[in-house]
């Protein structure tokens, strides 16, 4: 039982839980709130207790987020009412914009914080406690990078790492560089040593994270910064795998699509935010390029890498949008052959530029180009798949990301070019998320690949070691001798990856 505030003494041990919204940075900041948490000695709650800290970290690029944090906000306030020592916070973006709106519209929330002052979680959560009201702290700007933080990271075998925060552009549907800030750039020497240390606890993939990630090296003067990074990752000893989310199109250069080609580590995998194929509409946007610009990088990379599966994100409905822009959208859609594309419904987001311009397009037509751009990109993204069919692919093998697995007897892995591959576990017996596996695939859906018949080959890695070790079991050694238990099915740990947010690119 917690003792109540009244007492003037906290429990012995706190439990906490972190919800997560939005895009990848939430998601990465997430881990450092639940590291900060940790380092203060609160303990993750179990699955299906109630958490002494619930901690929302919140997304501002949607219509419906305020929707969506308030619903969830009241789902708690009876249990709030009914045990007081239950703190609330609310983080992230939506903090950032709403400030003190949140504690009017929901006086139960204890904590609110920004996106600069993560670090900040601690403190206010204590002095809330202690003091007994509510705690609102937002800095307009990032004192601490977030990496310097303490961090409990989800997954044993792959990493986000932050090469920078903040954005420099004023696209006039994105709300997230009023609340993230200008672009603030990390030394090269601080992001290789937090990958070096990585590896050596496991890790063989890193995701190099940044609001604009190809920007990097702008705060400190060199162009070529973030081609350098990659081929500097490329030197990383036991690091396999090396993947970058969201470049931006305008600065997208030969130097990077050079370094992805001749750094082996690096996967043949890009996501590159569209957004729309209309120029007209690119401008008023404020996308810095134009469709023939994309396209022409698009066209770079695949005489560079042949294999590269190319993603995208795409807003349907933006203001003042033509059915002959749509159709431009369409276009670019056909000619670049994307592997998957994160599609989008335009929504007016207060503070935007792009929410009082004319033309706001009706719910109707919106919601119908959606549903055909759907349609396109699912047809063209089962063709690209369908070429896979037959290959030989290498799998890392993940942990939570089959929704079916247990029902069909699979086990799941993300191929190089980050395909989701179901493959038929026989002759893989043992094996642990982080491992590898080669097989032969047999089947493409539009989002997935399937490998039907047994395993050719198995090798067992570090990651495999540092997963098997946060679960307490054995499975045996890396050189593949005396294995002793099977683990069977992966049922809990990393979920997919979250849809870039389409003001991320």
């Amino acid at each position: 039982m917690t003792t109540s505030i009244a007492s003037g003494s906290a429990p012995a041990v706190r439990t906490y839980e972190v919800r997560t919204y939005g895009c990848q940075m939430n998601v990465h900041d997430s881990e450092r709130l639940s590291g900060l948490l940790e380092d203060a000695g609160y303990l993750k709650a179990t699955d299906g207790t109630q958490a002494d800290v619930v901690v929302f970290n919140t997304c501002a690029v949607r219509e419906n987020a305020d929707n969506k944090l308030y619903g969830n906000l009241s789902h708690l306030a009876p249990i709030k009412e009914a045990n007081p020592d239950l703190q609330i916070a609310v983080g992230g973006c939506l903090a950032q914009k709403d400030r003190a709106t949140i504690t009017e519209k929901a006086p139960y929330v204890d904590v609110v914080f920004g996106t600069h002052n993560i670090g900040s979680l601690p403190v206010l959560l204590e002095r809330a406690r202690v003091q007994e009201e509510a705690q609102v702290e937002i800095l307009e700007s990032l004192e601490v990078f977030p990496s310097t933080l303490p961090t409990k990271r989800e997954s044993a075998y792959a990493a986000w790492v932050s090469v920078s925060v903040g954005c420099n552009n004023t696209c006039t549907f994105c709300i997230v560089p009023s609340l993230r800030g200008k672009e603030k750039d990390r030394r090269p020497g601080e992001i290789l040593a937090e990958i070096e240390a990585l590896v050596a606890e496991g890790v063989t993939e890193v995701t190099l994270l940044g609001q604009n990630v190809n920007a990097y090296g702008v705060e400190f003067g060199d162009r070529k910064a973030f081609s350098k990074l990659l081929r500097a990752c490329g030197e990383i000893e036991g690091l396999e795998r090396v993947r970058f989310t969201s470049p931006h199109p305008a600065e997208f250069t030969d130097d990077v699509i050079e370094a992805m080609a001749e750094t082996p580590n690096v996967m043949p995998s890009l996501h590159m935010p569209l957004q729309s194929g209309s120029d007209r509409v690119l401008k008023a946007m404020r996308r810095s390029y134009r469709s023939t610009k994309f396209l022409g990088i698009i066209e770079r990379v695949r005489a560079a890498i042949p294999h590269a599966a190319i993603t995208t994100d795409i807003i349907v409905g933006f203001p003042g949008e033509t059915e002959e822009d749509f159709q431009a959208t369409l276009d670019v859609v056909r000619e670049s052959r994307f592997a998957s594309a994160f599609t989008f419904q335009y929504s007016k987001r207060p503070g935007t530029p792009a929410a009082d311009l004319p033309d706001q397009i009706s719910p109707e037509i919106v919601k119908d180009r959606y549903q055909r751009l759907v349609d396109l990109v699912n047809e063209i993204a089962h063709e690209e798949n369908q070429k896979n069919v037959g290959r030989t692919l290498e799998l890392m093998v993940a942990e939570g990301e089959g929704r079916k697995d247990s029902s069909t007897k699979r086990l799941s892995g993300r191929a190089p070019d980050n395909r989701l591959v179901h493959f038929n576990a026989a002759g893989a017996e043992g094996v642990r998320p982080g491992d590898m596996v080669t097989v032969e695939v047999t089947y493409a859906a539009p989002h997935y690949l399937v490998a039907d018949n047994p395993v050719l080959e198995v090798r067992r890695t570090r990651s495999g070691d540092a997963w098997e070790a946060r679960q307490g079991v054995s499975t045996g050694s890396t050189d593949g001798t005396s294995p002793t238990v099977g683990l069977g099915m992966p049922s809990v740990g990393v979920p997919a990856p979250l849809p870039p947010a389409p003001a991320c690119g």
